[in-house]
């Protein structure tokens, strides 16, 4: 006598090795009353903070070098970045989640990982952090700072602004997409053995990206950075391009979480396996 195999014992049968944490609700107001929340704020704003400074520290002092190979070079600079990344998320997954960028919230709110409150307020903190971080560039190195552009992101010469948008989207993509599997919960569970911290291939994709984008860009892939930038450079040529960090990043996240969410970890076709199941009882 043959017995039809619903979709819960199939589940049984076969028990996961890992567990997938419960979906963060839409929007908890909840959370806004937990010192958890607002240290998790403070965790994003610091970090942003940090991650302007010795970045675009990196990328003036780069500039001011006067002589062939007196600058750390574009290899030099994405290793600053790539490197900040790397250690600010280490310090920071546990308290925030280590985000320290606005597409990266913003990706996963799109997978609920994170409320509409906490992203928004994630978001915000970011702006703020990069705008101090590269205040104290200027600051710290006012001269060359406005000498050699401060940092901004702007589209290189001989690059449409469509071709710059399609490299942010791409840039984003593959950052967005290895924060998602570098902190998969099910990666985790069967890959225990290899002993890989999640923000080594999270800072090493910033890396990559930036050897890629650096010429055609300055490379964003991060909204709170540009936007920091561009607020104390302050020139009309990095508000004109401004929206291309925002757009491309936001929608390289989207692309990413779309495609980690539904195709990799084939949420459209448990959630389509589901329904059935429910149809038929």
């Amino acid at each position: 006598m043959s017995k039809e195999v619903t979709v819960e014992e199939a589940e049984t049968t076969h028990r996961k090795d890992y567990t997938d944490p419960p979906p963060a609700p839409f929007f908890d107001v909840s959370e806004l009353r937990l010192w958890s929340f607002y240290r998790a704020l403070i965790a994003e704003f610091i970090a942003t903070l940090l991650f302007l400074y010795v970045s675009v520290a990196t990328v003036i002092g780069h500039k001011k070098a006067t002589v062939p190979c007196g600058g750390v070079g574009l290899l030099g600079i994405a290793w600053a970045f790539g490197g900040m990344i790397f250690i600010l998320v280490y310090c920071t997954a546990g308290i925030s989640g280590g985000h320290i960028n606005p597409a990266v919230t913003f990706g996963l709110f799109l997978a609920r990982k994170v409320s509409l409150p906490r992203a928004v307020a994630y978001m915000v903190a970011q702006c703020a952090g990069a705008i101090c971080g590269v205040g104290l560039v200027k600051a710290f190195m006012k001269h060359p700072y406005n000498e050699f552009g401060g940092g901004a992101n702007e589209v290189a010469p001989g690059y449409s602004k469509g071709t710059a948008l399609g490299a942010e989207i791409i840039g984003t993509f593959v950052l967005v997409y290895t924060v998602f599997s570098a902190t998969d919960p099910k990666r985790s569970a069967r890959d225990s053995h290899v002993p890989v911290l999640a923000p080594l291939p999270i800072g090493f994709a910033v890396f990559m990206v930036h050897l890629a984008t650096i010429p055609i860009t300055g490379t964003g892939i991060n909204p709170a950075r540009s936007f920091g930038a561009a607020v104390i450079f302050n020139n009309d040529k990095a508000w004109d391009d401004q929206w291309i960090f925002w757009v491309g990043p936001f929608v390289g996240a989207l692309a990413a979480a779309a495609y980690h969410q539904y195709i990799l970890r084939a949420a459209a076709i448990k959630a389509l396996g589901s329904f059935r199941s429910n149809r038929s009882n």
